[in-house]
């Protein structure tokens, strides 16, 4: 189910997925398929995660990746979620060829 929201996100952020929504700011949601993919694709993972353990693992993931970045926006960057999420959200069918678990191939990539 998407969310839409005119002002529920800092001026950086126009999307996030809390199982089993995704909210979106106002002008994003009709134009913007690519979010939505990106979007979608998070789902998946925190159905794969059971949801409650996707939350856990981003955030430790995030904690030390800022740790070592000494940079919290580069880390959120280098999450592994993240990083399948941007590489594949241009590709409209990804979702429907995607292995279980593919995230984990993000996790050590340079």
């Amino acid at each position: 189910m998407i969310l839409v929201f005119r002002h529920f996100f800092r001026k950086n952020y126009v999307g996030l997925t809390l199982w089993p929504f995704i909210i979106v700011k106002e002008h994003c949601y009709k134009e913007d398929t690519i979010l939505i993919n990106h979007e979608r694709i998070h789902l998946r993972q925190q159905k794969e995660l059971l949801v409650f353990f996707f939350y856990i693992w981003y955030i430790i993931e995030w904690l030390l990746r800022t740790v070592l970045y000494l940079d919290s926006y580069r880390a959120y960057q280098n999450i592994s979620f993240e990083r399948e999420a941007y590489a594949s959200e241009n590709d409209l069918g990804y979702l429907a060829r995607r292995k279980p678990y593919s995230f984990i191939n993000f996790l050590f990539r340079p």
